[in-house]
């Protein structure tokens, strides 16, 4: 993929994003709390011959601007906002996988004439127990040791199932080194983890009225079944899709059922 990468105003923040694809309705994407935009250079193959596609680095990844200091969900969401104010968008699909999830919640909350439809993907509107624990071992894994290889690989299981992980070394391994390859400051996944961890929209989803799609895989460990509930029952009329024997990254454990849904959703709304 050979776009142009841009960097758009978001307060006194800069946001690393993409623009691309045709005059068709705006999708935006919201990456997780790993990575940055290119979790989506999937996505934005497939969906570029008809939409406009736009994916970023969230305040914080990426290349995106870079501070230790407290960040909380609803930030994320008027930086996601701001973003869509430079590039002249004035409504959008809202995409999001795990955090970007949460993240797209607020912007429907805050602004519901911006948002055309959710999709939200392995994502919660409030951490279980579990999912708690899991993300707080991850952070705890990082600031030990200081090292994203280590985290890494004391990680990789979370996301993904175990007959996936025990199937595919090759691409679980791919998955490792992608994960360990962070640049980012640790002390902003800390600061974002602790967002994810502190994210509670159960007592207002019911103010969401954006026709909403919920995917989850039914072995994850992070967004458990217990959190997929929460956000498929609070949100008024959410079409949920649970992926079997599928964790926190069932978009690519299963990536073709995981685009026929999208496709088939993007093209209903």
């Amino acid at each position: 993929m050979t776009d142009t990468l841009h960097f758009a105003p978001a307060g006194r923040y800069q946001l690393r994003y993409l623009d691309t694809g045709g005059p068709g309705t705006p999708v935006v994407l919201i990456h997780g709390l790993a990575g940055d935009y290119t979790a989506w250079l999937a996505q934005v193959a497939a969906l570029r011959d008809t939409y406009r596609v736009i994916a970023f680095d969230n305040r914080g990844a990426g290349a995106s601007t870079q501070v230790d200091e407290p960040v909380s969900t609803q930030d994320l969401a008027q930086d996601t906002l701001a973003l869509m104010d430079h590039c002249g968008i004035a409504q959008a699909h809202v995409v999001g996988r795990s955090m970007g999830g949460a993240v797209a919640q607020h912007m429907a909350l805050q602004a519901p004439a911006r948002v055309r439809s959710l999709v939200l993907c392995a994502s919660f509107a409030r951490l279980d127990p579990l999912g708690r624990r899991v993300l707080l071992n991850m952070r705890e894994a990082l600031e030990w040791r200081g090292s994203w290889a280590d985290h890494a690989r004391h990680s990789v299981q979370n996301f993904v199932s175990a007959g996936f992980f025990n199937a595919n070394p090759e691409r679980v391994a791919a998955i490792e080194a992608l994960i360990g390859g962070e640049t980012r400051l640790p002390a902003c996944y800390s600061r974002q983890n602790e967002a994810c961890q502190q994210h509670d929209t159960v007592a207002e989803l019911h103010r969401i009225s954006q026709p909403t799609l919920v995917m989850a895989g039914d072995a994850d460990p992070i967004c458990s079944m217990s959190a997929t509930r929460w956000l498929a029952e609070g949100i008024p009329g959410a079409r949920l899709e649970v992926f079997e024997d599928a964790s926190h990254f069932f978009l690519m454990e299963q990536p073709g059922r995981f685009m026929q849904l999208l496709g088939d959703w993007l093209a209903s709304h």
